[in-house]
């Protein structure tokens, strides 16, 4: 049995989720692995510069952030990140020299950007024989040291061809960089398709007979989506609604209150999204690698933004999307949300974002089992080859 070790952060949800995606595949296909899950910023919170000025930790503030829309400017955020990571790297190694003298897996697989210099450089002092892989959960690299510019020994596995591009560009032989069809999701957006049953649209309290469209900006909302379903419910297109919160508690109750012309459904955080995607015709969301990638792996086109208020690391996603006919990108919500619901509502231009969509087939979470099973049996054939040397010696 190997110990495969999965490290995450919760500053967004998609490291978590991708986590628990590998974590949920390998159970089903039963994997000899024991899995075991290390959130790396609480294993680090003692060296929180911002959780001892203000009692709340840098997962929370960047969260909180992510609710209110306060991404203007993240470029410069994201900078001064990068010299809080560099101030406490020696400290953080010293951490994760500990944390793996005590648990030593079999191998270490990254979902984070940031901190993979540091947990190399741990693991090259304590355990120099486990491989370190890290999964891009995003569709591009942001450099510099984000996730693949450090020059170091270890795996990549990439979901799109420009990630794969940049890792062989930043000099990684092309052994250690493997390309999946897509992001990694959950096992239940690959659940058999149900037929759409017109109870299943009823039961949420809205029409069978109108266009359906999913609002979802990630695990902790966006009071964008107020914005947007209210210029939805003013415009008088024919068409309703499903808004989806996540853990944001006040926009759920401003939108259960908000008066509203249109048919809508609101809730907040569900695990229950794959099944309100079958319910939906397309999605209107933020850029995030995540969410775009459940709505194409569920046949829906999308709707994203694409301005300075989006996350650096998540403008190549507009472009992405663009370029493969998926949907649409927009300058601003605000000022062109109806026209893009007008044009995504016109059914031959819906029906080509379908198309498109459809033929994309990503199968990256049952490819990556395969890859790690590759990386941890080339390690046990590099052990053996090692101990043969020594014994012939």
């Amino acid at each position: 049995m190997k110990t495969v070790e999965l490290v995450f952060c919760d500053a967004g949800g998609g490291h978590r989720s991708a986590a628990n995606a590998l974590c949920a595949v390998a159970g089903r296909e039963e994997r000899p692995w024991s899995i075991r899950m290390t959130n790396l910023l609480e294993l680090f919170a003692d060296l929180d510069p911002l959780r001892r000025i203000t009692g709340v930790g840098v997962e929370q503030a960047y969260n909180g952030m992510l609710r209110r829309g306060w991404t203007l400017g993240s470029p410069a955020m994201l900078r001064v990140m990068h010299s809080v990571v560099r101030r406490f790297h020696r400290s953080q190694v010293t951490l994760l020299e500990r944390h793996w003298q005590r648990n030593r897996p079999d191998a270490v697989v990254s979902f984070i950007p940031h901190f993979n210099r540091g947990l190399y450089e741990a693991m090259q002092r304590v355990m120099p024989e486990v491989p370190l892989v890290t999964i891009l959960t995003d569709l591009a690299d942001y450099p510099p040291h984000f996730w693949i510019e450090e020059r170091q020994a270890q795996y990549f596995v990439c979901g799109t061809d420009l990630a794969t591009e940049q890792a062989l560009r930043a000099g990684h032989p092309a052994a250690r960089v493997f390309q999946t069809s897509g992001m990694i999701l959950n096992p239940r957006f690959y659940e058999p398709a149900v037929t759409r049953q017109s109870s299943d649209i009823t039961a949420l309290g809205l029409d069978p007979a109108l266009p359906t469209a999913l609002i979802m900006f990630g695990g902790e909302g966006s009071a964008a989506m107020r914005t947007i379903a209210r210029l939805l419910d003013e415009s008088g297109l024919a068409l309703q609604l499903i808004a989806v919160c996540g853990r944001n508690e006040r926009l759920e109750r401003s939108l259960r209150t908000m008066p509203h012309r249109v048919p809508m459904y609101v809730t907040g955080f569900t695990p229950d999204v794959a099944r309100l995607m079958r319910l939906s015709d397309f999605l209107i969301g933020k850029a995030g690698p995540g969410s775009i990638s459940e709505a194409v792996a569920m046949g829906l086109p999308v709707i994203i933004e694409r301005n300075a208020w989006t996350m650096p690391q998540e403008r190549y996603n507009a472009a992405w999307v663009e370029e493969r006919g998926f949907g649409l990108a927009v300058h601003s919500f605000r000022r062109d949300i109806v026209g893009a619901v007008t044009a995504m509502l016109e059914p031959s231009r819906r029906q080509r974002f379908v198309e498109r969509v459809n033929a994309c087939h990503n199968q990256a979470v049952f490819e990556i089992p395969e890859i790690l099973e590759h990386i941890l049996s080339h390690r046990k054939r590099t052990s053996a080859d090692a101990v043969l040397s020594s014994g012939a010696a």
